[in-house]
Order: C-alpha cells, then sequence, then structure tokens
C-alpha cells in the first residue's frame, strides 16, 4: 500500500482548494519554565521568544500551500492590528483571501499559546488565551462571503470548510456554499463542530469529525469500533453524505460510505509532542488527494500518515510533500524486500534522486554482525538520506578471507543487514572490489572506515570527480568479527 500512497503523492499536482472557515491568529509564548512564582501559586515562565503563526481555518490555507495547493480563502477578519497582520500573513505566502470580509463590529480571532521548558527538555504547552467573539456573523457579512465564494467556485477543485465555531459558518452561509458546490460537482469536505446539531453540513460530500465530536453529534459514547460504525452510518445517512470520516487519534481513521463499505484504517505508533493542528492536517492531505481524483481510501491513508507526522511537532506546524514521501519509504519495504539485484536498485535509486535525496554508498563482508557493524552503518547512514551497503558474494568472501569463510551464507548476512533501521537498500557484488557497484550508483557520499587513508578507498577518485565526497567514519575499538570467530571456535 505505501507504494501506491507514493504514487498518489507524487500525482498531487497543483489542486485549487478553496477554505471557508473561522481566520485566526495562533500566537506563541516561548520560554523555560523555571520555578513556582512566590507571588502565586503559578509556573513562572521566563520568556525568550515570540512567534506568530496562522491560526484555525488560515493554518488549513498555510497547511495546503506548503503541500503545492493553489490556496483561496473565505472568512472574516476585523478591523484592527490582527487582521492586518492575518492578511499580511496570507499575503506573503500567495493565498488569495479576496473572499476574507473585514467586520467592523468584532475583533480578529487569536488564540494566544504559553509554552514551557521544564528543566530546559521537551517544550509542553502551559496555557491558552482566547480573543475572540463566537457570535455568528451578520447577514450581510455573510452575504458578501457568499458572493465572492460563488465566483471562486469557477476555478476551484474542492472545498474545504473549517468550522471552529467562531460564528463564520453559519447554516444559511454553508446552505448556500454547499449546494452552489455541489451543482458545479465540486466535492464540500468539513471539518464540523463539536456539538449536537450538523444540520448545518447536510450535503457536504464527507465531514471529519473526531471521536468525541462525533459521540455528540450522534448521540453515542464511542468505546469500540462498533459504536464508531453505528456514530458514522448515523451521519452519513442523515447528513447525506457520501462518507463519513471519524478520526480516532491513536487507533486511526475510520471510514462509512454511502454504497455501505465501512473501513478501518489504522495509524502507525508516534512519538506524541503535541496534537494541535492534527485535525487540520488530516484536512488538508485528504482534501488535497481528492482534488487530485484519489479514492477516500487512498486519501485518508495519506491523511493518517500526514496527521501522525503532524503529532511530532511543537504547535500549529506544516508537512511538506517530501517529509510525507520520506515517511512513506521509510515503512515501504519489508527487510526482504530491500535486498535488492543491481538494476531494480539502480531504478530505486534514480527515483530517489528525482526527489533529491542524496545517496550513501559503503560495503563489506558482514560476516558475523557485531555491535561495532551497527555503529559504523549507523555513521554512514548519517552522511545522507539513504544509505545502499554492497555485500560481498560468498565467492568474494572466499577471495579475500580464504576458504573458511563466510561463517554465514549470502542470504544470511544480506537478511540481518537489511533489518537494520540505518540500512535502507542491501546489493550484492561477486567481485573483490565495489568499484563496479560504485561507478554504476554513483553515490553522493563514500563510506569507510577510518583504518583506510583516502587515497585506498576503492572509488574515491571516481566519487570526487563528480563532486561526491568521501567519508571515513569512526572506528569502535574492541569489535572485530576475527577475534569473535576464533573465541568461538575456542569456546
Amino acid at each position: 500500500m505505501s507504494k501506491e500512497l507514493i504514487d498518489l503523492v507524487q500525482k498531487l499536482g497543483t489542486p485549487r482548494v478553496l477554505v471557508l472557515g473561522d481566520v485566526m491568529m495562533d500566537r506563541y509564548v516561548w520560554g523555560d519554565a523555571e520555578r513556582i512564582s512566590q507571588e502565586a501559586p503559578v509556573i513562572l515562565l521566563r520568556a525568550d521568544r515570540r512567534e506568530e503563526r496562522l491560526g484555525g481555518a488560515s493554518s488549513v490555507a498555510t497547511m495546503l500551500r506548503a503541500l503545492g495547493a493553489k490556496v483561496m480563502i473565505a472568512g472574516i477578519v476585523g478591523n484592527d492590528h490582527d487582521g492586518g497582520r492575518i492578511r499580511q500573513m496570507l499575503t506573503d505566502l500567495c493565498i488569495d483571501h479576496e473572499a476574507v470580509i473585514t467586520d467592523l463590529a468584532r475583533p480578529s480571532t487569536v488564540k494566544e499559546r504559553y509554552v514551557g521548558r521544564a528543566q530546559h527538555r521537551h517544550p509542553q504547552q502551559m496555557i491558552r488565551v482566547d480573543f475572540e467573539d463566537r457570535r455568528p456573523i451578520s447577514e450581510r457579512i455573510a452575504a458578501q462571503i457568499s458572493s465572492v465564494v460563488q465566483n471562486l467556485l469557477k476555478a476551484t477543485d474542492i472545498v474545504l470548510v473549517s468550522d471552529y465555531d467562531k460564528g463564520v459558518c453559519t447554516p444559511p452561509l454553508l446552505s448556500a456554499v454547499i449546494n452552489a458546490a455541489r451543482s458545479k460537482g465540486i466535492k464540500v469536505v468539513a471539518d464540523p463542530i463539536r456539538g449536537n446539531d450538523y444540520r448545518r453540513y447536510h450535503g457536504c460530500s464527507a465531514i471529519t469529525p473526531n471521536r468525541l465530536e462525533a459521540g455528540l453529534a450522534s448521540g453515542r459514547t464511542l468505546n469500540d469500533m462498533s459504536e464508531v460504525w453505528h456514530a458514522a452510518q448515523h451521519l452519513q445517512e442523515k447528513l447525506d453524505l457520501e462518507a463519513a470520516i471519524i478520526t480516532l487519534d491513536k487507533d486511526g481513521m475510520a471510514m462509512k460510505h454511502r454504497d455501505g463499505r465501512a473501513q478501518h484504517f489504522p495509524t502507525r505508533p508516534r512519538q506524541v509532542y503535541d496534537i494541535t493542528g492534527a485535525g487540520d492536517m488530516v484536512m488538508s492531505v485528504l482534501g488535497m488527494a481528492l482534488a487530485a481524483g484519489a479514492d477516500y481510501e487512498h486519501a485518508i491513508q495519506l491523511a493518517n500518515v500526514a496527521g501522525g507526522l503532524e503529532v511530532e511537532k511543537i504547535g500549529v506546524a506544516t508537512v511538506t510533500r517530501d517529509e510525507i514521501l520520506r515517511d512513506l519509504m521509510h515503512h515501504s519495504l519489508a527487510p526482504t524486500h530491500k535486498v535488492l539485484p543491481l538494476e531494480a536498485l539502480q531504478q530505486e535509486i534514480d527515483y530517489r534522486r528525482r526527489l533529491g535525496q542524496r545517496v550513501v554508498f559503503t560495503n563489506g563482508c558482514f560476516d558475523v554482525l557485531h555491535a561495532g557493524h551497527v555503529q559504523y552503518l549507523q555513521e554512514a547512514r548519517s552522511q545522507g538520506d539513504l544509505l545502499v551497503v554492497g555485500v560481498n558474494s560468498d565467492s568474494s568472501v572466499r577471495a579475500l578471507k580464504g576458504k573458511t569463510r563466510p561463517v554465514q551464507p549470502l542470504a544470511a548476512r544480506s537478511l540481518v543487514l537489511s533489518a537494520l533501521q540505518a540500512v535502507d537498500f542491501v546489493t550484492v557484488f561477486d567481485e573483490t572490489t565495489p568499484m563496479h557497484l560504485i561507478q554504476t550508483l554513483r553515490p553522493d557520499v563514500l563510506v569507510k572506515g577510518a583504518d583506510y587513508a583516502k587515497d585506498e578507498v576503492v572509488g574515491a577518485e571516481f566519487v570526487e570527480s563528480y563532486g561526491g565526497r568521501v567519508h571515513l567514519a569512526m572506528l569502535h575499538h574492541g569489535h572485530s568479527t576475527t577475534n569473535l570467530i576464533e573465541r568461538m571456535r575456542a569456546a
């Protein structure tokens, strides 16, 4: 499946995405959380940095731009300094904000987050302060937005509704936009509010509530998958959706389709630092994929990957196509599928180079793998984006080491190497040197152990001739295949 998702990322193109919803500013104050204040029982944050990011619907727009979409956004800002900053930031990102209306009756929405590092370790959010007016926008403002949006639909591939319940996504405005989009065959996907009345999303192509939101909207507690399916079916039927998609945090996502399909899409375990922005990222990638012609299954799986990458970052952050591709590629091959003949490996390397990745090459017998080998390969991998290991065939090892070697046959050595996280690909050579491999693959970095001088490294001169470089990896003393074999024989 990863291969199919890799192909999908390659075919995303430059879709035209219209985002409708609550435009916001996210402001961050960073610092060290040093101690409890003497004046009050609160943590003292020694601030050292401020940062402004676009939030809410404008966060979705920002993520879409980072993913390569052409983006238009519709919503409101206040007639204030923050409204001006939001417009300037949208302009700087080349996001069309013709449909962002200035509402003189309310301030711009700002969320201010204070992020502290305890004992100089990984930062965590301490508190969030919201400056906002959540009243529904006036009919006049809604009519202005609707008029501009309906004109923009002429050049739109998909509409994403980012509803944070700040007053923009009123039932009349959503109804007008949904009906206009449907009449033109344009999908509308909504990230809904937390509440028990979802009638405003009737007629959308899909909605993406989280577990809690779906439970409130369907009147259920979603403690197991059976309840998830009941809730998804309820929402799909009641709102006349193509698909009800429920995000389940660490459990992935679930979809109930109009045609009866009920599918669960698990996600890979992640190191979760901050869930802020994960829903926006899911919405962004889902919209991108659907706009590019993907079916719901592949779009959801790709959104799952992107959402997982988002929670590994602090705050609302962007994820690029390259990041998604690297993640997919890292998990696309089982260890045995990392072992490739030269022709297949060359095709894979050509593909990776088109993505801008740097290729590292090293070689060896790797007969009895030990800690020194692992450290060596980890250092080699750190020199670029992927590591190719050339491993001597059995006949090649015998020619170099004598007829009693190798201790382990080629298949076993290749399998063990391919199981290492640092190793991306393994290929075999029969010659006593890897010169033919090096000439064929043309690595960006050639790695050998520091027990070699550079002029002794096979292929060094060739690699440097086209601008590559040679890296001599640190030796970790106390590890030796020969010594291990002798000790095993003596035991």
